[in-house]
């Protein structure tokens, strides 16, 4: 999930496991920590914007919003927006004080608290990042992305019923937001309901073909249920997204161990473990083919 960005001139939206049906074949720990993925290019494994390096073109964007800051200080959207642009390149303390500053100007700023949480989430402290969540849909319960940020902490604290009854409430609010089926298809996935899990990632993939995540997450549950050919062509779609994957390369490997084809499961692997050498996934699955 991305951080809901508002500029000051205008306004822009901006694993689990492999459970018990691949247990026996050792291919456990694929889902630990997969959440969702937004418009942002955020990989959502805790919900909040991925970082990336500060070019010059950020550093620009950062003056430009100070100096805006500074001539409109009590302009909210300046603040949830620079705080956005800090989130975006791991200044997390930054971005909450931008996000705090917002919300003090602005009380019933939903996007604001929103942004907080997600960014308090990334800080570790999900204590407050629940908090905020939840101050966000008290300013506004037709904000979908609380109900979304929140769902997603309460599935990692294992809380599927309230996750899922968030979830519910943000498809009515938003039927056509792509993270609320991702979402709710991975606490079916964790369920062991993987016909309902991926009728839940191909609504996520119709509403954003563009994201690797739904992809990745509907190849696992193909996997399971032995749709192999499917699983394949979703973990190399996820890979056209973004082809330093590691778990869908290792996933890819998976399908392909599965399948009987041990050369292009060994590459696969191979691949995974160039991305990130302590795949652990990768690993055992080089293991089990005799391909170390």
């Amino acid at each position: 999930m991305s951080m809901t960005v508002q500029t000051p001139s205008s306004r822009l939206a901006p694993k689990g496991r492999w459970f018990a049906a691949l247990a026996a074949a050792g291919l456990a720990g694929l889902l630990a920590g997969c959440d969702s993925t937004g418009p942002l290019g955020a990989s959502m494994g805790r919900g909040v914007a991925a970082t990336t390096a500060p070019d010059e073109g950020t550093k620009d964007n950062l003056q430009s919003l100070s100096e805006y800051i500074r001539a409109n200080p009590g302009d909210a959207q300046g603040y949830n927006t620079r705080g956005a642009a800090y989130a975006r390149i791991g200044r997390y303390q930054d971005a909450i004080a931008d996000f705090s500053q917002a919300v003090r100007i602005d009380p019933g700023n939903a996007a604001a608290f929103t942004n907080r949480g997600l960014a308090q989430r990334q800080a570790g402290n999900d204590q407050a990042a629940m908090a905020d969540f939840t101050a966000a849909i008290q300013a506004n319960p037709r904000h979908a992305t609380a109900y979304i940020a929140r769902a997603n902490l309460l599935r990692t604290q294992n809380n599927l019923t309230a996750a899922m009854a968030d979830l519910t409430e943000a498809i009515r609010i938003a039927p056509e937001n792509a993270e609320s089926f991702h979402a709710r298809g991975l606490i079916h996935q964790r369920q062991g309901d993987h016909a309902r899990a991926i009728s839940d990632f191909d609504n996520a993939i119709d509403r954003n073909p563009f994201v690797a995540a739904p992809y990745e997450a509907r190849g696992q549950s193909l996997t399971i249920t032995g749709k192999l050919d499917a699983a394949i062509e979703d973990f190399n779609a996820a890979l056209n997204v973004n082809n330093r994957n590691a778990e869908a390369w290792a996933g890819l490997g998976v399908a392909y161990e599965r399948k009987g084809d041990r050369m292009k499961a060994s590459e696969s692997y191979n691949r995974a473990l160039v991305v990130n050498p302590n795949s652990s996934l990768a690993r055992e699955g080089l293991s089990r083919i005799g391909r170390v």
